[in-house]
């Protein structure tokens, strides 16, 4: 079971307990990421992140690292579009090490100039390096196309203009305005003492300011045909990236969109997979994803395909998804696909820092957890007819989205003419 408290100040907080573990996992979640900036602040979530590793009020940059890897202890952060999380796991003994630490970066981050300015030119690199990276980059492509004009469209590091520009006010108003109680969530899980673990997290925290909670600009989803963004480089294979509008992070149909995930790209056993990598050859890396957000998500096929047969991988990939809207998953299919489920969920909560992923995760964008056994009778109510309508919601022509980086000039007109589901 979940322990679930709030802090006086509003601070959500969330642990379980694993007595039988030797570590314990601690995550402190900010209701904020990239969906959340301007155009002209665009990056300053991710900026703002590297920002509080280098050193706090009680700690140099030096010493946040040293003071948790030097016991074994691994820290790290991220930014996405709706979060950002900070968090450590570390031998069960240091679990108080690991509170003064993160509680120190997130409360009292130095933020000066020269880091500021030597941060920018690190993140400068990173943008130009994911940039190099085809799979990497055509997904940001793709997301051009979801959410035109609109932050979810845009790339989390940010773009080289807008790092450039920002300033030191701006990421100390920044701070002050989206990590405040209201947007924040501790979980914790492994070994540790609960009650005195929690008054050490509501004395260390007790002077976040409760502030306002934030709200993100909506999606507006208005595709009215298929759209293809195709980027020319020299590379030895293309890079393909489908996307088709999906499932907000809390719809009904959740559970059935990611046994659709599975069935067509998750693994080996995937139709995919199976049809266009071990029965044709035509690419080495191929699977599925799944974004989901707040109030809207994505349903994405990726790949790295010969660049002499394109077309005919974007017309393979298009009409195994076709098949999924116009007939029901086979018994054996959908019960291998809830197993795989199931399964890699389980294996996941056995190791603190998942379980605490798991839980942060949704105490921060949901504002509830639901157990494993919530899960589990949730899956086996599922029916197969479900996972057919999910298919049949994403799956429309006019709502294809295709990103390209390869050597592709001179194919546009080709390609866009396999940019159609079958009659």
């Amino acid at each position: 079971m979940y322990t679930r408290m709030f802090l006086d100040n509003g601070i959500r907080l969330i642990a379980h307990p694993m007595r039988s573990m030797e570590s314990v996992a601690l995550g402190i979640w900010i209701n904020t990421g990239g969906r959340f900036e301007s155009a002209r602040l665009k990056g300053i979530s991710h900026y703002l992140e590297h920002l509080l590793f280098k050193g706090s009020r009680a700690y140099s940059c030096r010493s946040i690292k040293e003071s948790i890897e030097g016991v074994g202890g691994a820290l790290n952060a991220f930014t996405s579009e709706e979060i950002t999380c900070y968090f450590v796991k570390i031998p069960a003994d240091h679990a108080r090490r690991a509170l003064d630490v993160l509680s120190d970066m997130v409360m009292h981050p130095l933020l000066r100039q020269e880091d500021i300015d030597k941060e920018r030119s690190v993140i400068l690199e990173e943008i130009k390096m994911y940039k190099d990276l085809p799979q990497s980059y055509v997904q940001e492509l793709l997301d051009r196309l979801l959410w035109p004009d609109h932050p979810l469209g845009m790339g989390i590091a940010g773009e080289e203009e807008s790092v450039k520009r920002i300033n030191r006010r701006e990421l100390l108003e920044y701070s002050r305005l989206h990590y405040t109680a209201s947007n924040m969530v501790v979980s914790v899980c492994g070994k540790f003492a609960s009650r005195s673990f929690f008054k050490d997290v509501a004395q260390k925290l007790a002077g976040v300011p409760r502030g306002v909670k934030n709200i993100a600009e909506p999606v507006r989803e208005a595709q009215g045909a298929a759209q293809l963004n195709l980027f020319h480089k020299e590379t030895e294979q293309t890079h393909l990236a489908l996307g088709f509008h999906g499932l907000r992070r809390d719809h009904p149909l959740k559970h059935a969109a990611a046994i659709l995930h599975i069935i067509l790209g998750a693994n080996m056993s995937s139709r995919l997979f199976n049809e266009v990598r071990e029965k044709r050859g035509l690419a080495y890396e191929i699977g599925t994803q799944l974004k989901r957000y707040q109030d809207t998500g994505a349903f994405i096929v990726h790949a790295g395909v010969d660049n002499r047969t394109v077309e005919k991988a974007v017309g393979l990939i298009l009409r195994e998804l076709a098949k999924t809207a116009r007939y029901l998953v086979s018994e054996d299919e959908f019960r291998r696909a809830k197993d795989f489920y199931l399964g890699q969920l389980r294996l996941a909560l056995e190791d603190t820092l998942d379980h605490m992923f798991w839980i942060g995760e949704a105490s921060a964008t949901l504002g509830k957890t639901r157990t494993l056994s919530q899960v589990i009778a949730e899956v086996a109510r599922l029916k197969r007819q479900e996972v057919l309508e999910v298919a049949r919601y994403l799956f429309k022509e006019n709502k294809i989205n295709c990103a390209l980086i390869g050597p592709l000039d001179g194919r546009k007109r080709s390609i866009e003419k396999e940019l159609r589901f079958p009659r």
